[in-house]
Order: C-alpha cells, then structure tokens, then sequence
C-alpha cells in the first residue's frame, strides 16, 4: 500500500472514532502556498465528506537566506536573473513532455549543487501558476535544511527504513510561496541502498504523478559515491554541477561517461567570475548534446 493510502486509511480510521465533524484548517500562512499546493487529502469518501490537513509551515530566516546566496527578496539581482534563465531553459526541454523530476548533482564535493538545487526550485516556484517539492536525497550529508534554515526532524530515511509518513515530514519554509520542502532526516550510511529500493522507486513514481504539474527536485550526492547511478534510472533528467576553476576536465568527462545512459539535460557552470559577463551571471548552462570538448571553459582545470 503506498504512503497516500496509508494515510487515507488513518484518516478515516481517525474518523469514525469522531462524533463530530473534523474543525476546517487555519487559512495559509499570506504568501504561503495554496490548497492545491500544499494540502494533504486526509480522508474522504465522497467530495462533501473530503477534509484537510496543511503541511506544516516552518518560519525561515530571509536574512539569512541571502547571506546563503539563494535568490529571494532583497537578494542580488543579477543571481535571480541568471536562475531564471537556467529555469526558463530547464522548463523548456521538460515542460511539454510531462519530464518533472529532475536530480541535481556534480563530480565533486563542494561544487554547488545544493545550492544550485534549492535556488532552480526556489525560480521555478516564483513561476506564476507553478509548484515545487524540493526533496533532500543527499542522505549522506544533508544540508537543503540548514541552508534554509529549517528545523532538523524525520524525512526521507524515516520513510525509506521504517515507514514514517511523507506527509507527516512535508514542510512548507514561511515566507516562500509554492514550494515544500522534504528533508532527509538524519544521515544514513545505507544511502545507496535506500536510494535505489523499490520502495524509493514507488515514491518516485507517486510523486510524480500525484501533482502532474509540479516539479519535483532532488538533491544527490557527488558521483564519488554509487548514490547518484542508483537514483538516476528512476528520473526524468539529470543536471550536472561543476565549478568554475575548480572542476578538473577529466571529472566532468569521467561524470558524463557515467550517466551516458541516463537522461543527462545538461551541465551547470557555478561560481563563474563577474568579469566573464557583462551583467554579473553566477553560471552558464550548457546542453548535454554538446561534447565537453567544445565547451569554451578555458578556465577550467
């Protein structure tokens, strides 16, 4: 049984023990997503009988959120239209052929993929008319929480070892309309394992289709780590992280020879110094179908 009718059969288990109907949800949180984003079916029988429960709303710090270069108000101007760019272009090669799940990963630590991540789900939940679930499968080490600094508590692993409800670690950061956000939890040293069960591979699935028109992004490990080739089979496209400066060619050859027989969409260039552009952009997109060789990265090592 998967985790949606699980919680349909608690919910209506819950119900029947009630004698009176279940109180009507608090309003959204203002600027917080709407019922088709963020509310869980509970339980239901019939439409009239349907009630809901909101994913919990975690408060988040914005301050702090644009230390953490990730584009909200206030933030650099030039990052947020540079993330856009890269979302228009993602939106571009997957919207039409219903491709919305997509994994984020690079060669090498510290490439900044997570950031990356959380600011393409970040540009495209500030879409008129579009949702995000940005889901942490780094089980390694765990971070998308910190850097949008929301508390610490159960998530994937919690689901994947011991069947904790996905609804019950969904978490909506105040403040940042149409997204939600599924933590890791703590750190499991089983990661490619769970990665790649089939109970991930249901979870994926679900996800997929239970919101067709939302984006779901996740968040992997470097390919120094089997986490990345077992999770790829089950996604729709694959963005590959590297560094300005830092990402050895010969990694990003030996990553791209890895995934070749995955749905690669292309490479992001992070960290690309100002003066490279005349207007400031933090990274280039490149297409997969273009051989790493024709990149003009000369500053690449």
């Amino acid at each position: 049984m998967n985790f949606i009718n699980k919680a349909l059969e608690k919910a209506k288990s819950l119900h029947q023990r009630q004698e009176k109907p279940a109180p009507l949800p608090s309003p959204a949180p203002p600027g917080g997503p709407g019922p088709d984003l963020a509310e869980t079916p509970f339980l239901g029988q019939a439409p009239d009988k349907i009630h809901y429960i909101y994913t919990r709303t975690a408060p988040v710090d914005m301050d702090r959120l644009r230390r953490n270069r990730l584009i909200v108000q206030g933030g650099d101007p030039a990052v947020g239209e540079a993330y856009k760019l890269l979302r228009t272009r993602l939106m571009q090669r997957t919207q039409g052929e219903g491709r919305n799940t997509l994994m984020f990963t690079g060669p090498l630590p510290q490439e900044g993929k997570t950031l990356t991540a959380i600011n393409v789900a970040l540009a495209i939940s500030q879409k008129v008319g579009q949702t995000v679930l940005l889901v942490d499968a780094d089980l390694r080490t765990p971070s998308v929480h910190r850097c949008l600094g929301l508390p610490s508590g159960p998530g994937l692993v919690d689901y994947l070892t011991s069947g904790y409800p996905i609804a019950e670690s969904l978490v909506h950061p105040g403040g940042l309309a149409n997204l939600v956000v599924l933590p890791a939890g703590a750190p499991s040293p089983q990661s490619a394992e769970l990665l790649g069960s089939p109970l991930m591979m249901e979870l994926v699935r679900e996800l997929k289709h239970f919101y067709p028109g939302r984006y779901v992004l996740f968040d992997l490990p470097p390919l120094l780590y089997a986490d990345p080739l077992a999770f790829a089979p089950l996604v729709d496209g694959i963005m590959v992280v590297v560094e300005s400066g830092v990402t050895p060619r010969e990694e990003i050859s030996r990553t791209l020879a890895l995934l070749q027989e995955f749905p690669v969409l292309g490479l992001v260039l992070n960290k690309i110094p100002p003066e490279f552009f005349s207007y400031g952009s933090g990274h280039r997109y490149y297409p997969a179908r273009q051989s790493p060789k024709k990149f003009p990265l000369p500053w690449l090592k």
